[in-house]
């Protein structure tokens, strides 16, 4: 299935097992990429040469410390990516965590780890920021 192809499907048809399984193939390729990067960084991080030059052992610690904060990330996308799978697993892929509503394909698409509909994420954005601004 294409998106086009899931875009064009009705709203009745909506997390069908056609459009579970597409996202599922997704999730499972995105996870795939993620494993490829972390093990880029874990054989970087790996890497103990040895630097003379105070310029290029900052360098280094900089590079270090920027594949570290990296490794985080690609964790908890992993981890985002986990979760999503098993949602799929349980029937419950798609549908946001707090109002109950269909998530939407669109945003799936663009997001298929999303957890939340888009009013209920612009509604916790903008608390965020009135949050930060009252502080």
């Amino acid at each position: 299935m294409t998106e086009d192809e899931l875009r064009a499907m009705p709203a009745n048809q909506y997390m069908s097992p056609d459009q579970l399984e597409f996202f599922r193939g997704r999730l499972l390729q995105l996870r795939e990429e993620v494993l490829v990067r972390e093990r880029e960084i874990r054989e970087r991080l790996n890497d103990n040469t040895s630097l003379a030059d105070p310029g290029d052992r900052a360098l280094a610690e900089e590079t270090r410390w920027l594949d570290l904060r990296l490794r985080d990330r690609e964790a908890q996308l992993r981890n985002k990516i986990d979760a999503a799978l098993r949602l799929i697993r349980d029937g419950d892929y798609g549908w946001c965590e707090v109002s109950g509503e269909p998530i939407g394909v669109e945003r799936l698409l663009a997001r298929p780890t999303a957890t939340t509909c888009a009013d209920v994420k612009t509604d916790a954005e903008l608390r965020e920021r009135a949050f930060r601004a009252a502080r």
